[in-house]
């Protein structure tokens, strides 16, 4: 394979006015990376968290409150609704979502989210705090749903072929919930249907949308190339950080040769 000259790839991408499409290709690369990772750190951190105890006897909150396991309750809460935020932020900024609410519902979700993690859970010494333990994970599962379901909504209308799977999604986490929710009541399997079910939905949006918006770049880039492998080499890497790895090798080769 004939070795890319990284700067004139780059010289070449300006005088056809693709550079910084080129540009936006590796971002979004890199922050659908980041944003899958954040999610399958939460994802992995939530199975964990609600398999520290027996879930089908103990919630979450009992997990968190009965046990030695408050400071990991409140590390879970900040880094799973940490996740979902950044995701849902992103989501909404790259199919260009306008709402004048997402943001705020979303942002109150994770406030809700950790502060029902701070708030003892403790109905005998604490019930005050108890009944606001209560109201606080009610509200973050109010604005988690009040963020996503306009948003599904949006994106299944802007984007047919996806409908029937939103659906399906959307069925699996909310009515996937309820039935935990009465088969098993008291215990943390319909919490863990919730959480895990919405990572992942949130995880295929990211592969699908992510893929999409990167597929439609690609094509202006590669349209006109005659080598695809090679035109594949120069779209798919952060050509300013190649250039200069190039440019500094060049010199040291230089230096070598004095």
């Amino acid at each position: 394979m004939e070795i890319i000259n990284y700067d004139e790839a780059r010289e070449e991408l300006k005088k056809r006015n693709l550079y910084d499409i080129q540009k936006d290709l590796t971002t979004n690369r890199r922050i659908r990376t980041a944003t899958m990772s954040l999610l399958i750190s939460a994802l992995v951190l939530t199975l964990i968290y609600g398999m520290l105890e027996n879930p089908f006897v103990y919630t979450l909150s009992n997990i968190g409150n009965f046990f030695t396991y408050r400071f990991i309750f409140i590390t879970w809460s900040i880094v799973t609704g940490g996740s979902i935020q950044i995701a849902v932020v992103i989501l909404f900024g790259l199919e260009k979502y306008k709402t004048k609410y997402g943001y705020l519902f979303i942002g109150l979700s994770v406030l809700f989210l950790v502060l029902t993690a701070i708030l003892p859970a403790l109905k005998d010494q604490f019930p005050f705090f108890h009944i606001l333990h209560t109201i606080t994970s009610g509200l973050h599962a109010l604005f988690l749903l009040l963020a996503l379901v306009p948003y599904s909504i949006w994106v299944s209308k802007e984007n047919p072929r996806l409908r029937i799977y939103i659906y399906i999604w959307t069925a699996v986490i909310y009515i996937g919930s309820a039935l935990m929710l009465v088969l098993f009541q008291h215990s943390a399997l319909f919490e863990l249907w919730f959480f895990v079910s919405n990572i992942l939905y949130l995880l295929y949006l990211c592969l699908v949308l992510f893929e999409e918006a990167i597929i439609k770049k690609s094509v202006k880039l590669l349209m006109d190339e005659e080598n695809i492998n090679i035109a594949i080499e120069k779209t798919f890497v952060n050509l300013d950080k190649e250039a200069k790895r190039q440019a500094e090798q060049k010199e040291r080769e230089k230096k070598k040769h004095k």
